[in-house]
């Protein structure tokens, strides 16, 4: 999927901060215990500094008896997207250290937050069965929300990479550390860079996860990076019989409208699905059912789009857009050429948005670093691929690079990755990082681990669904029990193939689940056909012991586990 804290110091450190000193309030998330959480008081636009915003940053004090004095401060990626959420997570990386995590202005923890609902509901208007009218398309809700947040005294030309590293420089000078451990992912990752050209005194070392370099065409090139992670992931014919077959006939598909909190049927085209794989392959876990997925849909298997579906909807529900299309029309969208139409609605919507917008186009910075860099890809990776990302690594003066066998926000996946970052941390100067003790990625699934089945995920969104085998599972447990007692053999194995039966798919979906929760997203276990015939033998059993004693245990034995067979050969499968 990916990829989501305090103030301190040393002995010989300067005076040792307290959390009253950081200005804290309530946390809007969870926190773990020693953090604080405040906000930075800074300008709107620093050339024209009479407006004031707040941005939100949290300080987790760590406990450790051989505390660092540097701190590490993380920023999530988007733009727009939040970084709190992760401190405790961030916390157990770097146990040692303090851990800042800090909000980029205008996103959800700061004030104000640029949402923009409107755009947000015209993107998902793009797989309404019926197009909106030019009047209310894309441009339209841009402008509506682009003229509401200017009525809130909103001055959208303050929200970019310059002034968000800006920020950040002045969270650590408020802070009062000497010194500290930058850390991006994605988008941050540029914001890092910049903060380390701007802020070298204080910058001990910087890590880059996923990182998006200033001289990137983002946009031009995403259709070739989304068909480069198809390829590597051994999938590109499917992918594009998938497209094309879509294409030529869009599937109806449920969806749940994050923002309404209703239902609607979606039209999906196979440049929408294209779309939202190319957002979904971000998660490792969806990167490792990738192949069985697209095999699947290029077969015909359009059920198993919902899922997708649903979370291209969640997706619009959690980003402040205005702060993502604030950041993308000033620093990204205008040096692409745009001269190929992409396939991708979200390329081609972003570029609408800008159009509308109007803002100015930034000046690169062109920034580069001499503190230690450690820069990290991750092989299907269809968003910062190691095609772009390495070479760029490889220009900073003192940067390692290290690629792993996942997707996007590596550390988030990867425990080899997280270990690495950390000795990295320790000693920015080590010439070589110890290989891993351990690594536990979410292992790719091949045809045969996968009963490709859209059930499990309805099942997930209705309970209910799924009486039917919790009832045949207690009918068998009770005939076991009943006929075993009674001494009726034929009744009693067949319960006992029931139960049997019923324990393994629970033990085989459980284990599935703890592998990668979302390979139910796409199906049951491979061994879910080899254990159906202990439920077919189960029926076969009881229907024998129906035929040599017609009591009503039997007959209802019977009829249970025959309406289960039907209901799970019909529908489940």
């Amino acid at each position: 999927m990916i990829i989501r804290v305090v103030l301190a110091l040393a002995l010989s450190a300067p005076p040792v901060m307290t959390p009253s000193q950081a200005a804290p309030g309530p946390c809007p998330v969870p926190m773990p215990a020693r953090t604080s959480c405040g906000f930075l008081e800074v300008p709107e636009r620093r050339d024209a500094p009479e407006r004031k915003i707040r941005v939100g940053y949290a300080v987790r004090l760590s406990t450790a008896a051989n505390r660092k004095p540097d701190p590490v401060v993380y920023m999530s990626g988007g733009p727009a997207s939040a970084s709190m959420q992760l401190t405790a997570f961030l916390s157990r990386m770097f146990p040692d250290r303090d851990v800042v995590t800090v909000e980029q202005r205008g996103s959800r923890y700061s004030q104000p937050a640029l949402a923009c609902p409107e755009t947000a509901q015209a993107m998902l208007g793009r797989l309404r069965p019926r197009p909106a009218a030019p009047a209310d398309g894309l441009a339209a809700a841009a402008n509506r929300c682009r003229d509401r947040l200017r009525e809130q005294g909103i001055d959208l030309r303050g929200y970019n990479t310059k002034e968000i590293a800006a920020d950040v420089v002045a969270l650590r000078e408020k802070l009062g550390y000497a010194k500290w451990n930058l850390f991006g992912v994605s988008y941050s990752t540029r914001v890092m860079v910049d903060v380390a050209a701007a802020d070298p005194e204080g910058v001990r070392s910087v890590v880059l996860d996923s990182y998006l370099p200033e001289s990137v065409s983002w946009y031009d090139d995403f259709d070739r990076n989304l068909a480069d992670a198809m390829a590597r992931l051994g999938v590109r014919e499917p992918f594009e019989v998938m497209v094309a077959r879509l294409n030529r006939t869009p599937a109806r598909v449920a969806v749940l409208d994050p923002l309404l909190g209703r239902e609607f049927t979606a039209r999906m085209s196979g440049d929408d699905v294209a779309t939202i794989l190319a957002e979904a392959l971000q998660d490792a876990e969806v990167t490792a059912v990738a192949p069985a997925l697209v095999s699947a849909l290029a077969r015909g298997n359009d059920e198993l789009l919902r899922p997708l579906a649903d979370a291209a909807g969640e997706g619009l529900a959690s980003h402040e857009f205005g702060l993502y299309h604030a950041v993308q029309c000033q620093d990204e969208v205008p040096f692409n050429t745009f001269t190929t139409k992409s396939r991708l609605f979200t390329i081609n919507g972003d570029k609408e948005v800008c159009d509308a917008w109007q803002l100015p186009k930034a000046k690169p910075v062109n920034a580069t670093t001499k503190a230690p860099v450690y820069v990290l890809g991750g092989r299907y990776d269809p968003t910062t691929p190691l095609r772009t990302a390495e070479p760029a690594a490889k220009a900073l003066p003192s940067a390692r690079f290290d690629q792993f066998r996942t997707s996007h926000a590596v550390f988030l996946a990867s425990d080899c990755a997280r270990q690495k970052i950390a000795a990295f941390v320790a000693d920015p100067a080590a010439t070589f990082i110890t290989p891993c003790s351990t690594s536990t990625l979410p292992s790719p699934f091949r045809a045969a681990d996968l009963h490709v089945t859209a059930a499990p995920y309805a099942i997930s969104r209705s309970p209910w669904l799924a009486a039917p085998f919790a009832l045949f599972a207690l009918a068998s447990l009770a005939q076991l029990v009943t006929a075993a007692l009674r001494g009726r053999a034929l009744a009693a194995y067949g319960g006992l193939a029931g139960v049997a039966f019923a324990g393994l798919i629970a033990e085989s979906v459980n284990t599935m689940a703890s592998r990668n929760e979302t390979a139910l997203a796409v199906g049951l276990p491979g061994t879910t056909g080899l254990y159906t015939w202990l439920a077919v033998a189960s029926a076969v059993l009881t229907a024998a012991a129906l035929f040599h004693e017609r009591r009503w245990p039997h007959i209802a034995a019977a009829i249970i586990s025959g309406g289960f067979l039907v209901w799970w050969f019909t529908w489940l499968l």
